[in-house]
This record gives structure tokens, sequence and C-alpha cells, in this order.
């Protein structure tokens, strides 16, 4: 079966050899190399082939030899003739020589011109070769005039690539290819000189970009912020609650306000491609790419531009004083982040979103640290709102390129409790004006009209003032409702930060009760605290000022439901804050009780001071003294004003008074600087005590019980009656006895008193011991002096309470 393979294999190679349509030396080569006896075995095949050939050969010609005979005996025939014509040959050529001659000179000619000819068409093939090289080198030069220089680029590959190659063999080529580096070399400059001047044109002009973009972005928020306050407006209209409800008027008048900025706005807004030409960075790009040199210029463009975003984000120095430095600030900033989103948009590589991302998180913290530094010297809470509806409108701006602004809001958050601390320093102003205006007296109504105009400002319902006839008083003086308006006012000015801030009602509801909370707690409480302490309110105004924080406190409920009007958010959800003006009102109230009696007991201090004495009189002056009546006068006017004040109050002040003027007429009698007393001055002084005792029983606050009043003059009562009476042996009996009938009489009180009297006895009877009864009436004095002191020195409770009382 091999041998029959093989022999097949050797049949097949000989068949190609016969065919000459391969090379011999692969077909023999494949023969030695297939086996070690390939090739005596090929030899024979060869030689077997060739023996073959050999006998069809003699076949053929065999069959071909009469054939061949029979040819050579008619050439043998026609070899006479042939002579007879090479003869005639011979003689044809030798005339046609002759003729030719003169043909030869014109051929020549006819050659040499054609020569000539194909010399100038091989001349002009060359010339047509060579200007395509010239005419696209001629419109090169042509690019670079007319600046045109990334077409040059383009250019310049063609004549490198396709032009140049088929004239290289010329000098003149060389030149060019030698001038293109030098070319390029201009382009780059040139294109940089172009990028640099981009840059600084962007620099100067970024505010206008920004100032654009922020238009646009606020120009696609209005309509959507109309609608809501036009929806608001509805829901809102026509709702009361006790008279309160949110202003109509202010609400149409900001949604016409808000309509007519939208149809002004509605005007084709310039984009930032209309403001700024960005072909010299396109072109600087295509050229740099073209060069091979894009990462070069992409780093030199990236560098250039943190260098514009530094000097961008250092803001001026006064830029906290005018609301145009604040939008100054905000749209150079916007301008560059917008000229940086196009070029990331419209180019490949230049700017990367990982490259604004970093360079947005470094502004971003610059800005808000800028923000953060000059907010904190506004003092105007209408310039910390502008800078809020700056924030607001650069955030927005910036969101829609696709910036992170959170960190933003959260700044809003901080400048809202700064804006709160404006607003509660500029109501201060305001709650001050109104304090310094008001004539703290009740508000006068002479006709209907004056009584609905109160009514609808301020939240107040009293069915008996309604019933009464004109003229009529309200209760409060002016400044209640002027109080009332602006605490709304502030409501308001409050929620103007809170719109835009993308916050829930619940939020800003939470927001407004707490600043309002403030504003009742810190700023007005405040104002009514030193107004209470101010030197030139009176008794009257202090009065007129605790009812005046009644009916604030009673209006508190109006202000809640006031602000659940605004937010629609229930007073009886879980987290609702509450409003303190319930505490507010009250601790004003406190303290103007205080004050009252304060300034009630200076007044008695006053009076009492008023007070002259003769203490060596021998007999009284039959009635009480003139500054005493004075002050009992005084005191039945100022009570009497007392009746529009809670029961208690007045009572309060009432017995606060009699005590004190108890208080001062006892210490009158122990002031250590009076030496002498005499029964007629002690006398003199027991009818003025008498008065205060008439005018204590006289009721002069309604609701004491009993003679409860004239028991703060029961310390007097008791000390004068023991001098009166000269009942000194009862006295020393009952001493420290419960039922004693001098049981308020000190010790120490009547000691220093009957000293007094000791001294001016001796002064005033000088012949004392020439009289038995005088000579008695001294010892018994001496007797009850010692007595009282062993009293006064046996007993260190009472020393104590001497201490205290004497403090």
């Amino acid at each position: 079966m091999l041998e029959e393979e093989t022999d097949q294999t050797y049949e097949n190679v000989l068949a190609e050899i016969q065919s000459f349509e391969l090379p011999i030396e692969a077909t023999l080569r494949s023969v030695y190399d297939d086996q070690p006896n390939a090739h005596k075995k090929f030899m024979e095949k060869l030689d077997a082939c060739i023996r073959n050939h050999d006998k069809e050969i003699e076949k053929m010609c065999n069959f071909h030899h009469q054939g061949f005979v029979d040819a050579i005996t008619e050439l043998l025939k026609v070899r006479t003739d042939a002579e007879k014509l090479k003869v005639q040959v011979t003689d044809t050529n030798r005339r046609f020589q002759d003729a030719g001659k003169e043909v030869i000179v014109y051929t020549e000619d006819i050659i040499r011109c054609r020569i000539q000819q194909r010399n100038i068409t091989t001349v002009v093939e060359k010339l047509q070769l060579c200007l395509p090289v010239l005419e696209m080198y001629s419109k090169l030069k042509e690019q670079m005039s007319a600046k045109r220089y990334y077409a040059a680029l383009k250019t310049m590959e063609q004549l490198e690539n396709v032009y140049f190659p088929w004239v290289s063999q010329y000098r003149f080529c060389q030149l060019m290819i030698e001038n293109l580096p030098k070319l390029r070399e201009d382009i780059k400059e040139i294109s940089m000189s172009d990028l640099k001047d981009f840059l600084e044109s962007i620099r100067k002009h970024s505010d206008k970009i920004g100032e654009t973009a922020m238009k646009q972005a606020q120009h696609q928020k209005t309509f959507n912020v109309s609608l809501q306050k036009k929806n608001k407006m509805k829901f809102g209209k026509n709702m009361y609650i006790n008279r309160d409800r949110i202003p109509e008027e202010r609400g149409e008048t900001v949604l016409k306000h808000s309509l007519k900025e939208e149809d002004e706005n509605e005007e084709e807004v310039l984009t930032v491609q209309d403001l700024v030409d960005f072909s010299p960075v396109y072109r600087c790009l295509h050229i740099y790419s073209v060069l091979g040199d894009e990462e070069t210029f992409e780093n030199y463009y990236r560098k250039q531009r943190k260098k514009q975003a530094r000097l961008v984000l250092q803001p001026q120095s006064n830029m906290h004083e005018t609301v145009d430095g604040y939008r100054r600030y905000f749209t150079q900033i916007v301008g560059f982040f917008v000229v940086e989103d196009h070029i990331l948009h419209v180019t490949q590589g230049l700017v990367t979103r990982a490259y604004t991302d970093e360079l947005w998180n470094m502004a971003l913290s610059k800005i808000i640290a800028v923000l953060r530094a000059h907010s904190s010297y506004c003092t105007d809470p209408d310039l910390v709102l502008e800078l809020k509806n700056l924030i607001v409108i650069f955030a927005d701006t910036l969101q829609g390129y696709g910036f992170p602004v959170n960190r933003l809001f959260d700044l809003l958050f901080e400048i809202r409790d700064q804006y709160n601390e404006t607003l509660l320093k500029k109501w201060a102003g305001v709650f001050r004006d109104i304090f310094e205006e008001d004539n703290y007296s009740p508000i006068p109504i002479v006709n209907e009209e004056e009584y609905k105009i109160v009514i609808t400002r301020f939240p107040f319902q009293d069915p008996d003032l309604e019933k009464q006839s004109f003229p009529k008083k309200f209760p409060m003086s002016q400044s209640v409702p002027h109080i009332y308006i602006q605490v709304k006012e502030f409501i308001y000015a409050s929620l103007k930060f809170s719109e835009s801030l993308h916050r829930s009602s619940t939020e800003i509801d939470d927001m407004l009760r707490k600043s309002t909370n403030l504003l009742l707690t810190r700023t007005l409480s405040s104002c009514l605290l030193n107004l209470i302490r101010k030197p030139h309110i009176g008794l009257t105004e202090l009065v007129q000022i605790i009812i005046n924080t009644t009916h604030l406190e009673q209006a508190c409920k109006y202000l809640e439901d006031f602000i659940t009007n605004i937010t629609n958010i229930s007073q009886e959800t879980v987290h609702t804050t509450r409003l303190y003006g319930l505490s507010t009102f009250k601790d004003a109230r406190h303290a103007a009780e205080g004050e009252i009696y304060t300034k009630l007991n200076q007044k008695i201090d006053e009076f009492v001071q008023l007070a002259d004495y003769d203490w060596t009189m021998s007999e009284p002056d039959g009635r009480a003294s003139g500054y005493l009546m004075d002050l009992i006068n005084f005191l039945r006017s100022i009570f009497q004003v007392f009746t529009h004040l809670p029961g208690k109050v007045a009572q309060t002040a009432c017995m606060s008074a009699c005590q004190h003027l108890s208080t001062s007429l006892m210490q009158m009698l122990l002031d250590s600087e009076l030496k002498q007393i005499s029964m007629g001055a002690v006398q003199q002084f027991n009818l003025d005590v008498i008065q205060c005792e008439l005018f204590a029983s006289s009721e002069p606050v309604p609701g004491f019980q009993g003679d409860t009043l004239q028991l703060a003059f029961i310390d007097l009562r008791q000390l004068l009656d023991l001098f009166m009476v000269w009942d000194w042996s009862t006295y020393l009996a009952d001493y420290g006895q419960p039922a004693s009938k001098y049981l308020r009489v000190n010790p120490n009180t009547a000691l220093t008193l009957l000293e007094k009297m000791k001294d001016t006895s001796k002064k005033n009877n000088i012949f004392a011991q020439f009289r038995k009864n005088d000579r008695d009436k001294q010892k018994l004095i001496e007797t009850v002096v010692k007595q009282l002191r062993s009293l006064v020195n046996a007993d260190p409770i009472l020393d104590l309470f001497v201490w205290f009382g004497s403090s």
C-alpha cells in the first residue's frame, strides 16, 4: 500500500515538471526531502518516463516521415525560383536605397522634431506636476495671512503627505519642506497669543456672563414661583381667624410684581455663546491637536484658569457694605464656571468633569469662608435678605449646570440666624420708638370708624366696651396695636428669608415660631424691662404698662393663628413650637409690679423727707402734719389709678406702701442723729400715725379683709400707746407672753426711744431735783431703762432680731 502511494507521488511530481507551471526547485526539493531512498526511486521513475516519451517520439516520427520526405522534395523544386527571387529582391533593395536617401534626411528632421516635442511634453508634464504644489503653497501663504491657522496646518499636512513626494527631487521643494516647521512654530505662538487674549477677555467679562446666566436661571423659576404664590393667595383669600388674616393686598402686589418681572424677562436672553467668542479656544485646541502637543495646551489652559479662579474668588474688602458688592462677586464666579461648563461640553478632554469638580470644591470652600466672614459685618436685615436672595439665585444657577450646592444651603441656615439677629436689633429700635412715642393712656374713641380701625389692627374683644356709647376708651394704650402689628411685620420679614430655601412647610413653620419666640422673649422683653426701669416712667405709666402686657399676652394666641394661616401647619401637630408670650409678658408684668412698689416707696420717701418735726415741742399742734396729709392724698389718687390693675397687684402695692410708710416713720423715731424727743413731739407723731391708720381703715384698695391693712402700722401703734399711756409695768410684766398688749414692741426700740426722752427730761427740767414728782418720774425712767437693758442683754435671739431690723 505504501509503495502505491509513493508511486503515485512520483507520478504527480513528474506531471508538475512537465507542466512548467511551478518552479522546478520546489518540486525537486519535495522529492528529496520526502525519504532517504527517494533519489534512486525517482531516477528510476524518471528513466521510465523518458523511455516512454522516446517511444512516443519515435512513433510520431514514423508517422510523419513520408510527409517530411515530400516536403524536402518540394523545397528542391522551388530552389531555382528562390534564387531568381533573391536577385530581384537585391535589385529592388538597391533601387529603394537610392530612392530613400532624401526620405532619410526628412525622416531625421522629423525625428529631431519629435524629440523636441517629447521634451516639451515632458516639461509640461513636470510643470503640471509642480503647479499643484506651488498652488497649495501659495494657498498656505494666503491662509497664514488670513489667520486661518487650522486650515493652514491641514494644508501643510496635504503638502507633506500628498504633494511633496511628487516633486521631492527639486530644490524648491526642499526649501518649502525646511520652511514648514518654522510656520508651525509661528502658528503655535500666534494661537497661544489669541488664547491669552481670550482668557483676558473672559476674565473681564465674567461678571456679564454670570449676570446673564443668573437671569436665565431666575427666569426659569419665575413662572413656577408665580403660580405657587397665586395658589397661596387663592387658598388664603378671605380666610379670617379672629379678625386676623394675611393681607390680600400684600399678596396681590407681590404676585403682580412677579408677573410683571416675568413679562419683562420674556424678552430674548443672550446665551453664553452670544456673549463670548470661543473660537480662539477651539482654534488653539485644534492647532495643538494637529501639532501633537495637546497635553501642553491642556496644562497651560488649566493652570491659567486656576489662577483666574483664585482672582475671581478674592473678594473686595468693602464687599459687605452694599448688595452690589455681593452681586459682582457672585456674577464673576458664575461667569467663570459657566465658561468652564461650556468648555467641558464642547471640547474633548480640554477640561474633565473631575477637573471641574475639584475646581468647584476648592471654590465652594473659599466662597463659604468669604460669605461667612463678610456676612458677619452686615447689620442691615435688608442687606442680609438681599444676600440670601443672591445666594439662592447663585446656587440655583450653578445647580442647573450640574454643580453640587448643598453646602450653600447649609450656609444659608447660618446666615438665617444672623438675619434673625439683625431683625431683632432692628425691631428693638422699632419697639423703643413705639414706647417713646406712647402717651401711656387708654386709647380714646369718638366714633365707630375709629373703633373699627383699632379692632382691625389689634384683636380686641370686650362685649361691655362694645355696648358703651361713644366716646369711650380702650383699656390699652396706643403702643399695644403698634407692637402687635410690628410683631406680624417681623413674622413677614422672617418669612421672606425662608422662601426659596427648598424647605417643607413644617420646617418653615418651626423657623417662624422660633424666631418669633426670640422676638418676644428676648427683644420685646428686654425693651419692656428697660422701659420699666427708666427713671422718667412714673406710677401711672407703670400701671398702663401692666395693662398693656396683659392684652399683649392675650393676643399671643392670635399670633399663633396668624402663623398657622401662613404655613398651613396645624397647631395640634406634635412638633409644633408654641409661642412663649405668656411667660414674656408675665415676667415684664412682674417687673413692672416690682417697679411700682419701688417707685411708690421712693415717692413715700420723698414725702417723708419733707417732714419737719419739732422734737422738743412741749405741746402738739392738734392736727396731723402737712407732709403726711399730702402723702395720704397722693396715695389715695394713686390707688384710684390702680383700679384697672388686677386685684392682687393693687392690694400688694397698697400693703407695700403702708408697710414702707410705717417702717419710714419708725426709722424716723429711731434715727441715730435724733438725740432727744419730747412728750409733745411723741403726741404730735401719734396724730400722724392716727391719720395713717384712718387711711388704712378707709380701704383705699378694695379686697382687704377686716383690719389687714391697719396691721401695717401695728408696731408703731403699740409703741406709741406704750409711751402715751406710760404703761411700763404692764409691758415689763407681760413681756414674752403671746397675749401681751405690747407684743410688737421690741425692747431695744423702746429702750432707744426712752433714752431720747430721758435726755430731754433732764435738759428741760433743771429744777427737777427740787420737785418730788419730777424726781420720781426721772427715777422711774431710769429704772425702766435698766430693766430694758437687762432684757436686751439677756435675750440673744432678740439681739439677732435687732441686728436684722437695723440691716
